[in-house]
């Protein structure tokens, strides 16, 4: 295990934090300011190191964001008194849990650190360690794509981007910061999450440290019913279970379980895409803990961290006063707002939504928002209750439209190569329903404490709140019953909700939170997108992230609420019984969520790797190869030592989930020498199509065929137009070539050779000489220059706060 890297690595985290400690404590005077120091800092690296490297990417660039933060945190420090307001106990809480949620990650990854297709790992390991291994490579951004030779990359890559800045500073290469990034997201995230609860219920009269501390179990080590229920069905007679699977509609197989059949992926497997069709896979339902185990460096692990921020700036927001709220959501958010579009764009419309809820459900008046001159305009008296609720309406989308074009100014570079869905893009309408139980399972951990915390609410003298959770319970079971139960689960906890923030009841932020998760859970039920692949599998997958997210923080507020015994006040009801039931509901859902973790975790300890069986742990996530492709090892870290900067190759392609190519045609192999390198191959995966468009991923993926196995008239019109300098020839090509050609092309010679790896090398003086094409490394100078001017326009158009200090602009 590499220590060294991992103290290094904390280190560096932990000084981001201390750095950004000012600026945090500025902007979150009444918060737990601690928990959000880090993601701050983070994100000032991320925004400035993205626009100084559209002119120098690598080193100068986080050096420059290193700068940013500390002259933003020096004018923070000045608005402050540094020795009474920084707490170094409160930071050091914070920065314990950060270090614990980052050893746990640093266990996980050391015993399975592989960035490795099928069969070595499952996921999308290849597009991610790619996206670290390119920009690692590059110069200047926007960086090249590894699947699609001459042209940028169509992808929001900010979370390889930040960590890419957090290698150049430690002078890490990609194969150990893959998974040190994959710590440092996690523990990012859950001690935002510790921090986000924290101040929500230091509003409430309950411990916050408690609901701080659930938020990081929700967040950072829950998992959803399906274990509880596998482990209950195993426990209970045969007959018992039989018949609940039959009444409930669930997988027969929890008929036959037993513990030893444990698999960590079983979890995230449990909405059907399409109900209506019996040949349907899951979708994916992922939490963070699956995720992480499962390793992916994936976009949307990668922003959750950041949502929460956004959060964070909401609640402050929330409590703020007139001047303060305008600077919060009119400077400090959009920033944010325009970084999570580059993390990963499906956090894009979840936190405008958000913001939206924030603006739409505040304690305060939205009018306070607009300038002085414009709100002297709406009468201060009161007005009818629909034409309040329709003001609020206006004014929380006028400041969602706001917010999000100042997002996309702050991050403008980044738009013109994005990627929006793909070609063909469509939003349809969605006709099937999910079932009942899979929502059960998946939500029912959170629902379970949201249902009684409103119930508790809405109760009256004569309407108890038993009574009130039974009515949610019948309403639930008779939409199931006529095929709708996620209008049951969603609707009535939003107009709930709406309610008793209109009664100015003590409903706080956590209120937002929940109609949030609600919310997007009904908007999945109710709408899909097309492109030229139905993308039913990520509308269903990237929002309940989301859910997740946002149910998770707003329980860990609302179980200690309950197990305090609170409820409405003047009802007349038993302080002793509440608090007794509240804690046994707390206790039971805390246990039920934590049989997921511990199984898992477990297994995963227990089962080991083949890699580190040999190895021994490490966080090198390359290190597979010795061990499972002995054959192509040396000659990809070959052309990873050997081959500077991004010249064009050719590999066996399209590229697929799997390494070897299947010559039955149903798989393809994993481009790995260009994904493992980052030198980028003619085609890559087939995800390239769902980015360009089929015809034009399909042309290049003929081009490649006779590139191999073509006369040398086409070889060489091909190898010119593409500007290729080296031509791999492994097992996956002679599985798919079987008559290769390549090797007697008069411009081709033997750059290296190993027993079952031949790499050519290509003249391209000589192929230039004879052929009309250009090279298309120009594509990539050109959006490489539209960018700059890009940044340079948008750099004019985003002001700096002088109230605050919040924010400068280096170019």
């Amino acid at each position: 295990m590499e220590f060294g890297l991992v103290v290094l690595w904390i280190a560096l985290f932990l000084l981001l934090g201390l750095a950004a400690a000012p600026l945090a404590r500025l902007l979150f005077p009444d918060l737990a300011y601690g928990g959000f120091a880090i993601p701050v800092g983070l994100a000032v690296l991320l925004l400035v190191g993205h626009l100084v490297g559209y002119v120098a990417y690598g080193l100068p660039a986080a050096v420059a964001g290193v700068l940013a933060l500390l002259g933003l945190s020096g004018l923070a420090a000045r608005r402050i008194d540094v020795r009474e307001d920084l707490d170094p106990a409160h930071l050091a809480e914070n920065d314990l849990v950060f270090v614990l949620g980052f050893g746990l990650i640093v266990l996980i990854r050391g015993i399975d650190p592989a960035a490795a297709p099928l069969p070595v790992a499952v996921g999308e390991k290849f597009l991610d360690f790619g996206l670290l291994a390119t920009l690692d490579r590059s110069s200047s951004l926007p960086p090249e794509s590894m699947w699609f030779a001459g042209e940028p990359i169509t992808y929001h890559y900010g979370g390889h981007l930040l960590t890419s800045l957090l290698s150049s500073l430690t002078g890490t290469s990609p194969a150990f910061a893959y998974n040190l990034g994959l710590a440092g997201f996690y523990a990012t995230l859950v001690t935002a999450a510790y921090g986000l609860a924290g101040s929500i219920a230091a509003t409430y009269r309950v411990h916050e440290r408690f609901a701080a501390g659930l938020a990081a179990f929700f967040v950072g080590l829950a998992g959803n019913l399906d274990t509880a229920v596998r482990v209950l069905a195993w426990l209970l007679p045969d007959a018992v279970t039989s018949r609940f699977v039959d009444a409930v509609g669930a997988d027969r197989s929890l008929t036959a379980w037993h513990p030893r059949q444990f698999s960590y992926w079983d979890a995230s497997r449990v909405v059907p895409i399409d109900p209506t069709d019996p040949e349907t896979r899951e979708a994916a339902t992922e939490f963070p803990l699956f995720g992480w185990l499962n390793g992916d460096l994936h976009a949307h692990m990668m922003s959750q961290p950041f949502l929460l921020l956004a959060a964070g700036i909401l609640l402050a927001a929330w409590s703020a006063d007139e001047e303060r709220r305008r600077l919060l959501l009119g400077v400090a958010l959009p920033p944010v707002v325009g970084l999570l579009a580059m993390l990963n764009v499906w956090d894009l419309p979840t936190v405008l939504g958000l913001t939206f809820l924030a603006v739409f459900f505040a304690p305060w008046n939205p009018v306070s928002l607009l300038p002085a001159r414009v709100g002297e305009r709406f009468p201060g008296d009161p007005v009818a209750q629909p034409v309040e609720e329709l003001r609020r309406v206006g004014l929380g989308l006028g400041t969602v439209v706001l917010v999000a074009a100042a997002g996309v100014l702050w991050t403008l570079p980044f738009w013109p190569t994005s990627v929006l869905g793909g070609p063909g893009l469509s939003i349809e309408y969605w006709a099937p329903w999910t079932p009942a139980w899979p929502l059960v399972v998946v939500h029912g951990i959170f629902l379970a404490g949201i249902a009684v915390y409103l119930s508790r609410r809405l109760a009256t003298e004569d309407t108890g709140p038993a009574l009130v959770l039974l009515i949610g319970i019948g309403i639930f079971g008779l939409a199931a019953a006529v095929g709708v139960p996620a209008l049951a689960v969603t609707v009535p906890v939003i107009l709930a909700c709406w309610w008793l923030f209109r009664r100015s009841v003590d409903l706080g932020f956590e209120g937002v939170l929940i109609v949030a998760g609600a919310g997007l859970v009904l908007l999945v039920e109710l709408v899909t997108l097309e492109t030229t692949r139905p993308e039913r599998f990520n509308v269903i997958f990237k929002p309940y992230v989301h859910v997740w997210l946002f149910w998770a923080v707003a329980s860990a507020v609302v179980l200690p609420r309950i197990a305090s015994g609170w409820s409405a006040p003047d009802r007349g009801l038993d302080r002793r019984r509440l608090r007794l039931t509240g804690a046994v509901l707390a206790a039971v859902l805390v246990v039920a969520a934590g049989l997921y973790p511990g199984f898992a975790l477990y297994h995963h300890v227990d089962d080991g790797t083949e890699t580190t069986d040999e190895l021994g742990t490490t966080l090198d996530a390359t290190a597979y190869l010795e061990v499972h492709y002995p054959a192509e090892a040396e000659a990809i870290r070959w052309l990873d030592d050997e081959v500077d900067g991004q010249p064009a190759i050719v590999t066996e392609a399209p590229g697929h989930y799997w390494w070897a190519y299947d010559r039955d045609g149903t798989v393809g192999g994993a481009s790995a020498p260009a994904s493992l390198t980052g030198i980028p191959t003619v085609a890559g995966w087939f995800h390239e199509a769902q980015y360009r468009g089929e015809d034009v991923f399909d042309e290049r993926v003929a081009d490649v065929r006779r590139i191999y196995t073509g006369n040398a008239s086409q070889q060489r019109e091909l190898l010119a137009k593409y500007d290729v300098q080296y031509v791999y020839v492994g097992p996956a090509e002679r599985e798919r070539y079987t008559e290769i050609t390549i090797g007697e092309h008069e411009a081709v010679s033997v750059a290296n050779e190993w027993e079952r790896v031949t790499i050519y090398g290509v003249d391209q003086e000589q192929l230039y000489s004879r052929t009309r094409f250009e090279s298309p490394r120009t594509h990539v100078r050109q959006y490489q220059a539209l960018a700059w001017r890009t940044s340079i326009s948008s750099a004019s158009t985003v002001s700096t706060s002088r109230n605050i200090g919040m924010y400068s602009r280096r170019s």
